[in-house]
């Protein structure tokens, strides 16, 4: 497992300039936050790495591999490395939690009925779901279909997982188990994870490292006590929550 390096990004929707040339290195194995108010670039910036979105400057490099540009069908062996768990759960609520699980599986991988299945549960007890599979996603609230979505990315096993805004919209105790479920998959199953989020509690709660865009720049990259620590106005005023000071709105 290697590094996931963004270099000097650049992004733009017609007039809307959302990044102005980001450098942001993911080491391996890390819990790493990408954090900023709403509309500050987070999501855009971690959607290159997997096509989604195609910068209008700068590369990005996965292992030392440059991966900018690839062609459509190129970025289906980065996808199965690096899974994204959207905000959204993306369940379907007319099959059951162990049928929205198998899918990729049944898709991806050369296995029989009985192998699919026991792979699905694998990864429904990896995140405390398993005794739930016959039950029908919409009888789940957001905080378990979260968990559920997470099942579902770790089915090909990647070695990267990006959670965009995992925490939103859901209790503070499912909100809890979230946090837990990704620092699990760091210290016990060596997944890096880029976690988009503006939850104070979850990036001083769990993060190894964290980096802050504002106004499409990055403004800081460090650990949590470097962001407790700085003297930064924008940063104190973001992690602190107050309403008065420099940040625009």
């Amino acid at each position: 497992m290697g590094r996931i390096v963004f270099k000097n990004i650049h992004k733009a929707f017609g007039s809307k300039v959302v990044l102005r040339g980001v450098d942001l290195t993911v080491e391996p194995g890390a819990v790493f936050f990408v954090i900023g108010q709403s509309g500050a670039g987070k999501s855009v910036l971690v959607k290159h790495l997997i096509g989604l979105i195609e910068p209008d400057e700068g590369q990005i490099f996965l292992d030392d591999v440059e991966v900018t540009n690839l062609h459509e069908k190129d970025f289906y062996p980065i996808r199965k490395r690096c899974a994204m768990v959207f905000q959204n759960s993306t369940l379907f609520d007319s099959m059951t939690l162990l049928e929205n699980v198998m899918l990729p599986i049944r898709k991806h991988l050369k296995l029989n009925k009985e192998e699919i299945r026991a792979l699905a549960i694998e990864k429904l007890t990896l995140v405390g779901m398993e005794q739930f599979g016959d039950r029908y996603a919409a009888d789940f609230g957001d905080g378990m279909r979260k968990k559920v979505a997470i099942a579902r990315a770790l089915t090909l096993n990647p070695e990267y997982v990006i959670f965009d805004e995992p925490t939103t919209g859901i209790d503070p105790i499912s909100a809890a188990m979230v946090d837990k479920l990704i620092r699990h998959l760091a210290d016990h199953h060596d997944v890096t994870s880029i976690v988009i989020s503006h939850d104070l509690r979850s990036i001083f709660g769990i993060a190894d490292r964290i980096a802050m865009l504002y106004k499409g720049k990055l403004i800081m990259d460090g650990t949590q006590d470097d962001f407790r620590n700085t003297d930064n106005p924008i940063i104190q005023q973001f992690i602190n929550g107050r309403p008065e000071g420099p940040m625009e709105i």
